[in-house]
């Protein structure tokens, strides 16, 4: 076989959704599963709306999910004059011509189809015209389909497709202006480039039997095609803006992980026996296109969700302190000097974490004493609570000589003893306390990560609020 080449080709027309990250993911994982290249080619043939910020943040993108091109980016706006020389081959050899055709003709000619109901196709006038109406007359250059016969689509994953060349129109490959069009430019630039491997959406299929015939045409070898299924919602409808966050970047600032999203991704039309989470490297290992299914993929959050936890916890924890970095600052918190100390925080909720966002939320007593305990759990658990126990153990804690989980520990158990007491009874209003509400991580753990003296003073607001008769009024610190 030869040397594997793939590439991605996003139009900059708009952010880069879930279905144009699975695309690239594939031929990414492909590449990289056959020690191949990896392209990337931008079409923005169509000036009027591609942009560069919408080019920007495809980059950015693809840099986040570490899809890393090896060749690129190449920009169509800056390959016309190959264009034009292929243009020209085709004209030469008879297998194209001008048409010179007005768009009002041509959309009478529609009109007159849909009044018929036949499909809309161009009846071909020009086909056969020798010489232009007149000099200077604008024209289009359309590709001569045949008009019998049919051409056969071998597609990795559905087989070989048949179509009829009679439904097929003579398509415009260069405009009026000297643009060329889509279907034009991927057959030059896949074959310019030595693509060997074409994969990507299905809704590309009805393109493809034209573009074999322009390979055919060049006399340009065709690459394998693999069309894979799209994305749906969980409603079976194809994955939009209604179900959710689309684009990649918003999936980044929510919190997600680009390798949880990329086994995501990878997990949606391809398969690995029963393995459901992967890691970068165990996904080039495995990755194939014989693997690739034929059915949708229905697109989960709850699913994702799940997978970005699986993620999270096996992050290494001096790795998942940095991760976390942006989201606290963005909550306005001082970011730790201590490196060891944020390690600490965020081991305490690493396995209940499902996103970064949602760590730094659960952590927000760890960054800032102004903290509001809930009047439900103080009632609940403040203020029947038993003062003096409460007092002893503020007082054992003070007197610590070293402050660690182990020492933190030995104190709680010494003040449950003297006033034979279940650690719930004591544990509780420690934790409202301390974090303002009846969920966290082991006291014993949160404790230590707080701080002595900021343990300390969170008791010492509390404590007016224990035992019975001193109410609730939504103590904040």
């Amino acid at each position: 076989m030869l040397a594997v080449r793939t590439r991605f080709a996003p139009s900059p027309t708009g952010y880069l959704h879930l279905g144009g990250a699975r695309t690239a993911l594939f031929n990414y994982l492909f590449a990289r599963h056959h020690g191949g290249v990896f392209i990337l080619r931008v079409e923005d043939t169509d000036r009027e709306r591609s942009t560069d910020a919408a080019m920007g943040e495809i980059l950015e993108s693809l840099q986040w999910l570490e899809l890393r091109w090896d060749e690129g980016p190449f920009y169509q706006s800056q390959r016309g004059a190959l264009y034009r020389a292929h243009a020209e081959r085709l004209l030469a050899a008879g297998a194209a011509y001008r048409c010179y055709c007005s768009a009002a003709a041509l959309e009478q000619q529609r009109q007159a189809a849909q009044a018929e109901r036949r499909k809309p196709m161009y009846d071909r006038r020009c086909r056969t015209l020798a010489a232009p109406p007149a000099a200077g007359t604008p024209f289009t250059i359309r590709f001569k389909t045949p008009l019998d016969g049919e051409t056969v689509v071998a597609d990795a994953i559905r087989g070989h497709v048949v179509f009829q060349n009679a439904e097929m129109d003579d398509l415009i490959i260069v405009r009026s202006d000297g643009s060329p069009t889509y279907n034009f430019c991927v057959v030059v630039d896949d074959a310019d480039m030595g693509i060997t491997h074409n994969i990507r959406g299905e809704d590309h299929l009805p393109n493809t039997p034209k573009q074999v015939l322009i390979y055919q045409a060049l006399s340009y070898p065709p690459p394998i095609f693999a069309h894979v299924p799209l994305v749906l919602g969980v409603d079976r409808a194809r994955l939009s803006k209604r179900h959710g966050a689309t684009s990649v970047l918003s999936y980044r600032d929510a919190g997600y992980l680009p390798q949880a999203l990329n086994n995501y991704l990878a997990r949606l039309g391809w398969s690995h026996g029963d393995q459901e989470i992967f890691s970068h490297a165990e996904l080039i290992a495995a990755f194939s296109l014989e693997a690739l299914g034929s059915s949708a993929g229905v697109f989960n959050p709850e699913k994702l969700e799940w997978v970005n936890a699986q993620h999270i916890k096996r992050t290494p924890r001096a790795e998942l302190a940095q991760l976390v970095k942006p989201f606290i600052a963005g909550r306005g918190w001082p970011l730790p000097d201590d490196a060891r100390w944020l390690e600490r925080v965020v081991a305490t909720l690493q396995e209940k974490a499902k996103t970064l966002v949602e760590l730094v939320d659960l952590a927000a007593y760890y960054f800032t004493d102004a903290i509001a305990i809930e009047p439900a759990a103080a009632r609940k658990h403040l203020s029947p609570a038993n003062p003096d126990a409460l007092r002893d153990l503020r007082a054992a804690l003070a007197a610590l000589p070293s402050w660690t989980t182990a020492s933190i520990q030995a104190a709680f158990e010494q003040v449950l003893e003297r006033y034979q007491l279940a650690l719930g009874q004591i544990a509780q209003p420690v934790r409202v306390a301390l974090t303002g509400g009846t969920v966290s991580p082991g006291i014993f753990e949160v404790a230590d990560v707080i701080g002595r003296e900021r343990v300390l003073a969170r008791l010492d607001r509390a404590l007016p609020l224990v035992g019975e008769g001193y109410g609730v009024k939504g103590l904040r610190g």
